[in-house]
């Protein structure tokens, strides 16, 4: 079968900046050429047009149509255009694009089929965290979710929440986010040199990676860990990922905003590394003792799944899409971000307790292969798929 993603990023150095939907979608690519898939990514907004390869995935590079006022539909009517010619050709067989901004709203092809996979719209996290979502991304959301030949949903949570912010009643199937398990694992070292300063940090080590930003309990984390070092003077708190501004304070930075939240002793207990490569941060997550992720807004984040993988214990937040990921008290726990001396007492219960950390990362690993790897997801995408070709 021959499938296409239509995606505004890709993690890839030719295409720039690429977040979760970039991350999901090469998982979900690489599990796909296993399955003896045929596999292109669309990627618009990008400064070139160019066709490449990457590990056997045919990467697109397409140009947004630049005209005052006109844009946003002149470029949805180049992908349709580029839509219809590759399926006329036999290029694809399907396009599966994300709800994010909802880029297929006036995207109509003659009769390829558009699946949208929800990974959370600009309109689901905008509820989720309380602030006004942009008129316009909700129209173009609402629409393409609309005339999308099927749904997918990376959670049920975020069905639900997409079904309730829109006022639809849309039946979504649920088919999780994925990882390579044989890249995640135990294992997993690295002789990169920068990794060597993270060795001798010591057994009270707590990981935090992945984007510094509001959304994801990072102005939490610093409360949270202020009542850590009160009873665990010697624990470390290790920062990974990019830092992002602040939009409701309207601050360049959200490292600025965290750091002014630490008290003196915890703030000298804090290692902030930015955004490092992805074998870096392998390492950091293998030399970790506890991973912790006190988030308000996700849909189903590959995170936490990359770092049951690799047998963590984990504290995480409790709120909705979190009871689909982690099993509180048998593979992690889970608790709300604002209860930060809660929130503390279950990070220092881990750390004092390593047959608790070894259960958890045992039981943890267990459930990333039997629902979360690449090639169970795939198999289920595929599945989903052929179906839907045939019906149509």
């Amino acid at each position: 079968m021959k499938i296409a993603f239509l995606t505004p990023e890709y993690p890839h150095p030719k295409i720039g900046a690429s977040g979760g939907i970039g991350t999901s979608i090469k998982n979900l690519a690489l599990g796909l050429l296993r399955q003896g898939c045929a596999v292109r990514v669309l990627v618009y907004g990008q400064k070139e047009e160019g066709v490449f390869s990457d590990n056997g995935i045919c990467i697109q590079q397409i140009k947004n149509v630049k005209l005052k006022g006109l844009s946003w539909y002149l470029t949805r009517k180049k992908l349709q255009k580029i839509i219809n010619t590759l399926h006329q050709e036999k290029e694809i067989d399907l396009v599966e694009a994300p709800d994010w901004t909802g880029i297929t709203s006036f995207i109509s092809p003659k009769k390829c089929p558009i699946v949208i996979r929800l990974n959370g719209s600009d309109t689901y996290f905008c509820h989720l965290d309380q602030r006004p979502v942009r008129w316009i991304n909700k129209f173009h959301e609402k629409r393409a979710l609309q005339k999308a030949d099927a749904l997918l949903s990376v959670s049920q949570f975020t069905a639900d929440q997409t079904n309730a912010v829109f006022g639809l009643k849309k039946r979504f199937t649920i088919i999780p986010n994925c990882i390579d398990t044989n890249l995640f694992n135990a294992t997993i070292y690295s002789d990169d040199a920068s990794f060597s300063n993270t060795l001798s940090l010591g057994e009270d080590t707590i990981l935090y990676f992945g984007s510094l930003i509001r959304k994801k309990g990072l102005l939490e984390l610093p409360l949270i860990f202020n009542e850590v070092i009160k009873i665990k003077s010697n624990a470390k708190l290790v920062l990974v990922g990019r830092d992002i501004s602040d939009i409701l304070s309207g601050t360049d930075s959200t490292w600025h905003m965290m750091q002014q939240l630490f008290t003196e002793q915890a703030r000298a207990n804090v290692i902030y590394l930015g955004s490092v490569p992805y074998e870096v941060i392998k390492n950091q997550i293998k030399a970790a003792t506890v991973c912790v992720f006190p988030t308000f807004a996700e849909a189903l984040p590959v995170s936490w799944i990359e770092a049951m993988a690799m047998q963590k214990a984990i504290v995480a937040s409790n709120i909705g899409w979190a009871k689909e990921v982690i099993d509180d008290g048998i593979n992690g726990l889970l608790v709300h971000p604002t209860d930060h001396i809660v929130y503390a007492n279950k990070i220092i219960n881990l750390l004092e307790n390593k047959e608790l950390q070894k259960e958890f990362g045992v039981k943890a690993r267990e459930k990333v292969v039997q629902k979360f790897s690449m090639e169970i997801v795939a198999q289920q995408s595929l599945s989903f798929y052929i179906s839907l070709t045939e019906s149509k």
